[in-house]
């Protein structure tokens, strides 16, 4: 009787704590269910108001589309809890699909496949809309200090998925701060950029034999490597960060004109 009522308990607790997201959890559902139904409506009306053939032709070549770019944040909140909180309350508007807790533990709040709300109004190359073409990863981090060992190697093995699932390129895992510069600040100048390089996910320099061309320019180099240079002093804030976080500065030093046209050459 003794073992059956610990038995009980511990059934008890797990389906306390495997509830306390079970209406967001639900809502979530209802909302897949309803995209799944709309997919299903074909042909459906067209808002343009153009006329449709007599005959509707469904083609058989199509897949489903998948995302180009991986955007890590961090969370500027001060607890994993309070993030996942943050993006199950509806008024918020915010969310992504991964976040990786202090402790290494990964939560996947988002099929891969759909848009989440996380990249916000931002630029990279010639893509205006980030949330349709990639997946966001939240980091549990307030922004003023280093990354936890267990989440950046979390944060590895999730790369690395996604990198072989979407045959993402190396150069598109990038930050909030690079396609929102002047507006966005993470992941912050603890992000450990070049470790991450250096195991494929994202772009280093290697100066070593580097020299500039004597027609340089530097916003025509921010621009190729894909930073919205409407905002020059912002775009340079936002590489600096990124590349030499030590450098607060709004100007490209000569040595980051060199670790700029090394980034630039492998962008092409």
């Amino acid at each position: 009787m003794k073992l059956l009522s610990i038995v009980a308990a511990a059934l008890l607790l797990a389906g306390c704590a495997g509830g306390k997201y079970s209406s967001t959890n639900k809502a979530y559902k209802r909302q897949v269910k309803s995209f799944a139904k709309l997919l299903r409506e074909y042909p459906v009306e067209d808002s343009a108001g153009l006329p449709w053939a007599g005959q509707w032709v469904g083609t058989t070549n199509f897949g489903m589309r998948r995302p180009n770019f991986v955007v890590i944040h961090h969370t500027a909140q001060n607890s994993c809890e309070q993030t996942l909180k943050t993006f199950t309350l509806p008024r918020t508007q915010v969310s992504a699909h991964y976040v990786i807790c202090k402790d290494g533990t990964v939560h996947h709040m988002l099929n891969d496949l759909l848009r989440a709300h996380h990249a916000g109004v931002g630029r990279w190359g010639n893509d205006t809309d980030l949330n349709s073409s990639s997946i966001g990863i939240e980091i549990d981090n307030n922004g003023s200090e280093p990354f936890t060992k267990l989440q950046m190697t979390s944060l590895g093995n999730l790369l690395g998925r996604l990198k072989r699932a979407y045959n993402i390129p190396a150069a598109n895992f990038i930050g909030h701060s690079d396609i929102a510069p002047g507006r966005k600040v993470d992941p912050s100048n603890f992000f450990p950029w070049m470790d991450l390089a250096r195991q494929g996910y994202g772009l280093w320099y290697d100066t070593t034999n580097v020299q500039l061309p004597v027609d340089f320019n530097v916003m025509n180099s921010l621009r190729i490597i894909g930073y919205d240079i409407r905002r020059p002093e912002a775009a340079i804030k936002s590489f600096n960060l990124h590349y030499l976080p030590a450098d607060t500065s709004v100007q490209v030093s000569d040595p980051g004109k060199k670790i700029l046209f090394s980034i630039q050459q492998q962008s092409q």
